[in-house]
């Protein structure tokens, strides 16, 4: 598998907004007109998620459980479908959300953050939802070759071949060009596409409490999830099990009590000093705070106080490296 991402990420940010901007919106009409569908209309021959991501990584429950235990809740976020028909969905918030045993189902992925980023050779850069750990001048991963870099990245885009789907790869070259699928054949040995009863509790979660779910759904929908939000979906993914619904009370409690000390750890703190806490295996473990959840508030606060102002990419060494995001080495040092 082979493919040319110099300059692109775009399959780690969301460059539909100003591609919509040069054709006059029409692709994100179509988009939102799936989620405004009658039950009964031609929306529902798929699953439709409630949120706008069009590049959602799905993480496993281990790498869920990796992140919380580097103090990264504040980088996760879930996704719910829209149920494809009356049969398969329970009722949340008015809405009819896709389950399995009358238990909702979600994924869990990386947030996208408005970051300033010029991708695709052009000139000025744009504010666009870009993953929480994209470098915005590099264009690459701060966390590529990490333990912590997710599976489901590492392989893109085979596993979208594999089901005979298009790549992001595909559709940044109809969209503006040049050539960044190099090479299409599938590895003969393809690890993680985890299909049917395999995803169960490994990857795609069950949330055996919908009347918990009251709130979120219509939240999630609004793009508006909160801190309290989040937690609850990670602290089910962590306590799942792969291959069935159960979910563990120990791990349960430990994700949430996880996800919410993340979100509320100090947004300056920067000098990296730790504190003992437990990790999902029941050990301690030392830990420091990370630099993801001030980065992405900054991130936030900036887009919204910016008007028309797009700053430069290189401003995320002050925002994200400055707190201790790893660099990135630039395409030069690759070559």
């Amino acid at each position: 598998m082979e493919v040319n991402c110099e300059g692109c990420a775009g399959c780690c940010l969301n460059w539909r907004p100003f591609y919509d901007a040069e054709t006059d919106g029409t692709a994100r009409r179509r988009r939102r007109a799936r989620l405004n569908t009658d039950a009964n209309g031609d929306a529902t021959e798929t699953r439709v998620p409630f949120d706008d991501d069009t590049n959602f990584v799905a993480l496993t429950r281990d790498e869920i459980r990796s992140f919380l235990e580097a103090g990264m809740a504040p980088a996760l976020t879930p996704r719910f479908w829209r149920a494809r028909d009356a049969g398969e969905g329970v009722e949340i918030d008015g809405r009819s959300v896709a389950a399995v045993a009358d238990r909702p189902v979600f994924f869990v992925g990386l947030r996208k953050p408005p970051k300033p980023v010029a991708p695709f050779d052009r000139e000025e850069p744009a504010w666009l939802p870009a993953c929480v750990f994209l470098d915005p001048e590099t264009l690459q991963c701060r966390i590529h070759g990490d333990d912590r870099f997710p599976d489901e990245c590492g392989s893109y885009p085979a596993h979208n071949l594999a089901l005979e789907q298009e790549t992001e790869c595909e559709r940044v070259e109809a969209a503006f060009g040049g050539q960044r699928l190099l090479e299409d054949d599938v590895p003969a040995e393809l690890d993680g596409l985890l299909l049917g009863t395999q995803a169960l509790g490994a990857k795609l979660f069950t949330h055996p409490r919908p009347e918990a779910l009251e709130g979120i759904i219509d939240r999630t929908a609004a793009g508006k999830l909160t801190n309290e939000d989040r937690a609850e979906c990670l602290a089910v993914a962590a306590a799942s099990s792969p291959g069935t619904l159960v979910t563990s009370d120990y791990h349960y409690d430990w994700g949430k009590e996880r996800a919410l000390e993340a979100a509320g750890a100090d947004d300056d703190s920067v000098d990296g000093s730790g504190d003992t806490r437990g990790s999902a295996d029941g050990s301690d473990d030392t830990r420091v705070e990370s630099w993801v959840g001030p980065a992405i508030r900054e991130w936030e606060q900036r887009h919204r106080t910016a008007g028309e102002t797009v700053p430069s990419p290189a401003v995320a060494a002050d925002i994200e490296e400055a707190r201790g995001a790893p660099a990135t080495p630039g395409w030069d040092a690759l070559e």
